[in-house]
């Protein structure tokens, strides 16, 4: 044997001497090429455990055992053909009406050894070398047996010899034959492993074999890192954790039974990744011997395969049990945890999934139950047996808590989709009533509501929950963190890092190619007069009358379909498809508007558009919708934008019910969350983005697809700076804390509010009891909305004190208003984190919230900015960043904010041409003539014309229009000089001059009309 050769063996038979010390067995050369099984091992599982069965089967066969196993091996692999090894495994084959079990499983509890004897009876073996093909003399270094059963092969590689696991991968791709039986209907999963990294796959399939990295990531399991693994003592392997704990016997046969499984969809096989089982089963293991009454929040990256972690964690909890040992003197050894497994989410797919995945488990339905009709099924499901794992929303929970009975004492497991701060507060509160049953039959010791109402705030002893979240805000982790031991800074219990995702290669990296844009702009004050104005105010007016100019929408479109058709649309072969977000939803209207008029004037192809936003907007007099704008229904936008004509080319027949494939879709608020688009390459930022935000938005880039690459991702920006939006991203990119909010910040806040002597408690404990009362009869969201608006009457008497406040003293009525919404603010989040159990602060906030929306607001003048033109404007690139993160570890979020906005102050007025003056030096810099707006000045020159001006002032707009348009050309020509570009194009270009007739007459009427002081 070489040297080289040497070397591998050592690694391999270190893997095996780890395998047979924790409880495997060396394989014997019994595998049979034929059927695909070690039916020595097999037999020998079958006699050990089912002998009365095995006897009753010889005798069909005349008792004769050679006859009857030949047999049964030949029925075992057809069953496996047809099955899968999965399949027959869990359930075992019948042969005559003779059940016979190829594997049993642990127990989900052991209260005696002899639950554990046919468990302990498995034969799980490993075989080196093993010779497979009947048609070559190949190997694989280790192939995985249980009871004879092959699941599973790895090759190994040392860097010694000069080979790694990219060779051991390339192996599995050209040496390997997947129509071979072994690879084809038998084994499961296949490793790729040198002493450094290890990598797998579920499905050989030649040069498009694709492995996924099973490693610990860089820092170790469940804390922030990047790829691969940490480093060990100089005798041990980085990778030993493979054969240490996945390969463990316990290890190994519990990923048999609860986590492999096969995707509804895609028919493949689902094998976890290390950090999906490390964290489902440290999860499960921390309740098992603490029992409920705990808190986690999983920090997991986008790409983390967050939905089939949370399906494997449902079916764990839902029948899991107290360890042997326990941490509690409340808990006994052996017992459920848990009684119901409740799942907070609005994802309908998590639902199909989960109803598939549990089934392929325990191949009983009803197990999962997604309530998706109303409150009484939700409370019929939670007092129901059969339903162990229920799927609701939040909302669902306030209006049934008069129907639910007997739930007192049970205990439940919540896990929340996507956690945030607003499922604290009221509908985590109504969440808890319901399952603790607190209210009007089964309150606490001191027998009122209002005592109860304060204790479901907090966290209680028979309520886990298990939050997920890629970016949790501080209150998230406040609420769900785990303390450290030292510091007491709230932290994640589990996480896999954006940027191990990053570095693994299941999200694209969203900041790689990051371009900035940046407006430059100048105002005229066109007013006759000069009024003052509040500059805040108006200041928001003149950036929005910017924004939204015609001009400016116009030149942001050219720029995003230019950038659009020579950069994104030849990506992903024809299917790369971009997103443009908005401020507003005047601005998605707008700005599609003008991407629609640019498009249709170039005679573009390829560049057709979407807008995406919510309710009815009136822009220009028009009422526009997203369905009218789109022509088709709300629902119907993912669909419609998913399709691609390149997929229909590319199979030959079209698969399409529409003729229209959209490439840009233009969004307000929707579509910037939560949407999965693998085929999004691109961004136009049209908006300041900050916080979770800005990270939410952007990450709607960075799902993978087989056609994208790093390099196709690109983002511009008109909006924000490249470093800004980095600093956002830090926090979420390997992990985050923050130190505990402190609980007295709460009474400080009280006394701010008690202190102006507007509330008395005897109103207050009126009102709280008649509101806790009445929740606890409302059955639906109707009839919850009349008990509050009947207990109005309850405000009146401090609705009218504030008033008479108001009057005689307007700021500190303001200072009020502002500290009763800051504890509101303050005790719905505070109350979840800290166990107050105080009356006096549930009281004050329930009647607190009540009064709020009865406070009458001050008057706050608007302010009209009159007559203000455009005169100059270019937007043009200011970079192109490379805005990715490097490593710094941790970050830690800024605490709780207890302040609320200050009372309100009459503001210092500024003329408005002071307030355009100073607008313009801060973003005119630089801009000279070639900048000026042509269309303003063609407006200016209109409105000053005499022969318009008198016929403006007897004619509505529309008559005014006939006269208006005779005299355009010819005050263009008039003005040839001012830009001699864009008038050749309005008097070659028939559209383009009907649009900016339009505009333009319609601008100078009203101008006109203005200045004469007529409405």
């Amino acid at each position: 044997m070489s040297p080289s050769g040497y070397v591998e063996q050592r690694f391999e038979e270190a893997i095996e001497g780890e395998l047979l010390a924790s409880g495997w067995r060396r394989g014997a050369d019994n595998y049979s090429q034929q059927y695909g099984l070690d039916s020595a091992e097999m037999f020998a599982f079958i006699g050990a455990t089912q002998p009365h069965q095995w006897a009753k089967l010889l005798a069909y066969h005349g008792n004769d055992p050679n006859v009857a196993q030949r047999q049964f091996a030949q029925y075992l692999a057809r069953q496996i053909d047809e099955r899968g090894p999965l399949d027959v495994l869990r359930r075992g084959v019948k042969d005559k009406g003779i059940l016979i079990r190829l594997a049993y499983f642990k127990p989900a509890h052991a209260i005696t050894d002899d639950a554990l004897t046919l468990y302990r009876a498995n034969r799980l073996t490993v075989t080196r070398q093993l010779a497979y093909s009947t048609s070559n003399n190949n190997t694989l270094d280790l192939v995985l047996f249980v009871n004879g059963i092959p699941l599973a092969t790895a090759e190994l590689k040392n860097p010694l010899t000069g080979q790694t696991v990219e060779d051991a991968k390339e192996q599995y791709r050209t040496s390997r034959d997947a129509k071979e039986l072994l690879f084809a209907r038998r084994t499961l999963v296949h490793f790729a492993v040198d002493p450094d990294l290890v990598f797998v796959t579920t499905k050989l399939a030649g040069e498009r074999t694709r492995f996924l990295p099973f490693n610990t990531g860089s820092n170790g399991p469940g804390v922030s890192g990047g790829a691969g693994n940490p480093p060990v003592g100089a005798s041990g392997y980085r990778s030993s954790y493979l054969w240490e704990q996945v390969w463990h016997p316990d290890t190994w046969l519990d990923l048999v039974r609860r986590f492999l499984h096969t995707d509804r969809e895609s028919k493949a096989l689902i094998f976890p990744r290390y950090h999906q089982w490390h964290a489902v089963t440290r999860l499960a293991e921390h309740a098992a011997r603490h029992g409920s009454g705990h808190n986690y929040l999983v920090m997991h990256s986008a790409g983390s395969g967050k939905s089939n972690t949370i399906a494997w964690l449902a079916h764990r909890l839902s029948s899991l049990h107290t360890a042997p040992v326990v941490d509690d003197e409340r808990l006994r050894p052996n017992e459920p945890v848990f009684d119901k497994v409740i799942i907070i989410t609005d994802r309908v797919v998590l639902d199909r999934q989960l109803q598939d995945t549990v089934f392929q488990f325990e191949h009983v339905p009803g197990v999962v139950q997604r309530i998706d009709k109303d409150s009484a099924q939700l409370a019929a499901a939670l007092q129901g047996e059969t339903a162990k794992v229920v799927i609701t929303t939040m909302q669902k929970f306030p209006y049934i808590l008069s129907q639910v009975q007997g739930l007192k004492g049970k205990r439940f497991a919540v896990i929340v989709d996507e956690a945030h701060s607003s499922q604290s507060g009221d509908s985590a509160a109504a969440l808890k009533k319901v399952l603790l049953k607190l209210g009007s039959d089964d309150v606490d010791a001191s027998g009122d509501l209002l005592t109860a109402s304060a204790l479901a705030r907090g966290r209680h002893e028979t309520l886990s929950y298990f939050a997920f979240t890629a970016t949790p805000k501080q209150k998230t982790l406040e609420l769900f963190g785990t303390p450290h031991p030292v510091t007491g800074e709230a932290q994640p219990f589990h996480t896999y890092s954006m940027r191990q995702a990053i570095e693994e290669g299941f999200i694209l990296d969203v900041l790689r190619n990051y371009l900035t844009y940046k407006s430059y702009w100048k105002l005229a004050n066109a007013n006759p007069d000069d009024p003052e104005v509040d500059p805040k105010k108006a200041g928001a007016q003149l950036a929005r009358f910017a924004s939204l100019h015609p001009t400016m929408q116009a030149q942001k479109a050219e720029i995003i379909v230019e950038h659009f058709r020579k950069h994104t649309a030849p990506g992903l072969g024809g299917r790369a498809k971009a997103m443009v977000v908005t401020g507003s939803r005047e601005a998605a209207v707008r700005l599609h508007t003008a991407i629609r008029k640019y498009v249709d004037l170039h005679g573009y192809v390829g560049c057709d558009s979407l807008v995406a936003f919510s309710g009815e907007l009136e822009v220009d007099g028009v009422a526009h919708t997203e369905a009218r704008i789109n022509g088709f229904g709300e629902g119907e936008l993912p669909e419609r934008f998913a399709y691609t004509a390149a997929d229909d080319r590319h199979a030959g027949t079209p698969r399409a019910k529409q003729a229209v494939e959209y490439r840009i879709l233009v969004v307000a608020e929707k579509y910037q969350t939560g949407f999965d688009q693998p085929l999004l390459t691109t961004m136009y930022v049209d908006k300041l983005l900050k916080g979770v935000a800005a990270v939410q938005t952007l990450s709607r880039l960075n799902r993978t697809h087989p056609l994208k690459a790093q390099g196709d991702v690109f983002v511009l920006d008109f909006v924000n700076e490249a470093g800004d939006i980095a600093a956002h991203f830090r926090p979420y990119f390997e992990t985050a804390a923050t130190t505990p909010t402190d609980p007295n910040l709460l009474y400080t806040a009280q006394h701010a509010v008690t202190g102006y002597a507007l509330l008395v408690d005897s109103e207050m404990q009126a009102y709280a009891e008649a509101l806790l009362a009445a929740e606890a009869k409302a059955t639906t969201d109707t009839g919850l909305q009349r008990a509050h608006a009947a207990l109005y009457r309850f405000t009146e008497p401090a609705v009218d004190r504030f008033k008479a406040l108001a009057a005689d003293d307007p700021e500190a009525a303001d200072g009020f208003r502002s500290a009763l919404r800051d504890y509101t603010r303050m005790y719905a989040f505070l109350s979840q984190v800290v166990p107050y159990h105080d009356e006096d602060l549930e009281r004050l906030y329930l009647y607190g919230r009540a009064l709020l929306n009865r406070l009458p607001r001050r008057q706050d003048p608007s302010v009209d900015i009159g007559e203000v033109t455009l005169t100059h404007l270019r937007v043009s690139k200011t970079g192109a960043h490379d805005a990715s993160l490097t490593p710094e570890g941790e970050q830690m979020l800024p605490g709780f904010a207890g302040g609320a906005a200050g009372p309100q102050h009459d503001p210092e007025k500024v003329a408005l041409s002071e307030l355009i003056d100073l607008f313009n030096d801060k973003f005119g810099i630089g801009l000279g003539e070639a900048d000026k707006v042509w269309v303003e000045q063609q407006i200016v020159a209109l409105a000053e014309d005499g022969t318009l001006e008198a016929a403006a002032m007897v004619n509505d707009e529309s008559n005014f229009g006939v006269v208006c348009d005779r005299r355009i050309e010819d005050v263009i020509l008039s003005r040839h000089d001012d830009n001699g570009k864009l008038m050749q194009r309005y008097l070659d270009d028939a559209t383009l001059r009907a649009q900016l007739n339009q505009f333009a007459r319609k601008q100078a009427y009203q101008m006109i009309r203005r200045r004469k002081g007529i409405a």
